[in-house]
């Protein structure tokens, strides 16, 4: 085992999570001063409005408007492929990310429908983090400067984050951590990922509950959580998210394993995701339960499960529609139609 944590690595991070700033109260009150004037019943577009007043309130202006959207996916691979958890090899990372270059994978389609840039972050592809169910996943200071790393995701402008990832064993990890932040059993968490049958699933969740047990002592703690059962993505996201909402910009989650990186926000700070939105719920089962703990209601439910940030952006239409709508209706009074008071 690596040596105890000195707890310096990440005290800026815990301070800089408890100090975020908060929602922009002009944006909000402009959105519902201007919907309140719109050419519909009150309320009568559901989820979009409150897509609407949400875009505003973290980007802090109003009308919101989606111009640089980004996708972000970050990729990792992880020592516990080794105990038998994963469908495929670890070796299908590389490959994917050369995919994600040579615009052949499914989040290079959806880019280019939704009009947003794609950004791959890799994560010392040839070092896979340490097996969980015998060490750390990360010494303390390399789970920190993974952290610090993802800030890095918005360092170029952008209005809206998508973040994804890949990384073969990856919902391993998730599953760790759901189970290490929300307790149940280790089979509560562990579902088929890329395609593991009954066996393989049995084998994850074997594998979630050794680790458990080998790093309990230590788990009270959500950024140890991270470092001892996490992975360098899910850092990396963990660092996009605290970035995003320091430089307002707001941010889609993707999948389970991008939820699990704002699972670790949550619970540093609940209130630290709230520039957050779950584009979907994957078919991972997991992912709803996670979800639920997290607080988010998903945009989406299309039984999708692949990653790479594919339910983020498939949102991105969704909150340009929602700009559109707010900002393009006509009023009552310019349509010349009567409001519920003439």
């Amino acid at each position: 085992m690596d040596k105890p944590p000195s707890g310096r690595p990440f005290d800026d991070i815990r301070a800089l999570v408890v100090t975020l700033p908060g929602p922009d109260e002009a944006a909000i009150a402009a959105v519902r001063q201007r919907d309140a004037t719109l050419t519909k019943p009150p309320g009568a577009l559901g989820r979009l409005e409150e897509l609407t007043e949400w875009l505003a309130a973290w980007q802090g202006r109003h009308p919101p408007r989606i111009e640089r959207p980004l996708v972000a996916v970050f990729t990792g691979n992880h020592g516990v492929v080794a105990q038998g958890v994963a469908a495929y090899p670890q070796d299908v990372t590389a490959q994917m990310v050369a995919n994600f270059r040579a615009g052949g994978a499914a989040i290079n389609q959806i880019c280019k429908v939704a009009n947003a840039t794609l950004k791959v972050f890799e994560l010392a592809l040839e070092i896979p983090t340490r097996d969980i169910t015998a060490d750390a996943a990360m010494a303390e200071d390399e789970c920190a400067a993974t952290i610090a790393y993802g800030m890095e995701a918005v360092a170029e402008p952008c209005d809206l984050l998508c973040i994804g990832e890949m990384g073969i064993g990856n919902t391993t990890i998730a599953a760790a951590i759901g189970h290490a932040l929300y307790g149940g059993a280790p089979a509560d968490w562990a579902g088929p990922g890329t395609g593991l049958d009954q066996a393989g699933m049995a084998r994850k969740a074997d594998a979630v509950g050794r680790a458990i047990a080998l790093h309990n002592a230590h788990l009270g703690d959500p950024l140890e959580v991270l470092r001892r059962v996490g992975g360098r993505e899910i850092a990396a996201m963990v660092g996009a998210i605290v970035a995003a909402r320091a430089r307002q910009v707001p941010v889609f989650i993707d999948g389970y394993v991008a939820t699990a990186a704002a699972a670790i926000v949550h619970a540093l700070a609940p209130g630290a995701i709230d520039h957050c939105m779950a584009a979907h719920r994957s078919a991972e089962p997991a992912h709803a339960a996670m979800l639920q703990r997290i607080g988010k209601t998903p945009l989406l439910d299309l039984g999708m499960r692949l990653g790479e940030g594919t339910g983020a952006g498939l949102a991105i239409m969704l909150a340009r529609a929602a700009c559109e709508l707010h900002a393009g209706m006509a009023t009552f009074a310019e349509a010349g139609v009567s409001d519920r008071g003439g």
